[in-house]
């Protein structure tokens, strides 16, 4: 006869699979940060002659096109990296193919 595992122990369970996304998700977006460094010096959504940012819809960006601790920039990517598993395609692996991703960035 088996058991029926308890409420807690379900929630831990649950607990831990949403911590391995977060961590997955973490990961996936520091290796895209890296790639972007690789491909651009700055923000490739920085305006140098206006100083906007695309990503805020015409916001000024502060940081002056720096993104690698931007939390604009953060956001972007972890949405990127929700529309793809929401959709079930595979994760870019490079930053490259997420901007010539077919979909709307939001």
């Amino acid at each position: 006869m088996s058991e029926k595992p308890s409420i807690d122990e379900e929630m831990q369970k649950a607990m831990e699979e949403k911590g391995k996304s977060v961590d997955e998700k973490q990961k996936w977006v520091q290796r895209m940060i890296r790639s972007a460094k690789h491909h651009h010096k700055i923000c490739p959504y920085y305006d140098k002659k206006t100083g906007m940012c695309f990503l805020q819809l015409g916001g000024k960006c502060d940081r002056e096109g720096r993104y690698e601790n931007c939390p604009v920039f953060r956001e972007f990517l972890e949405k990127k990296y929700d529309e793809y598993k929401k959709k079930g395609l595979p994760l870019p692996v490079d930053f490259a193919d997420i901007v010539t991703s077919p979909f709307p960035i939001f």
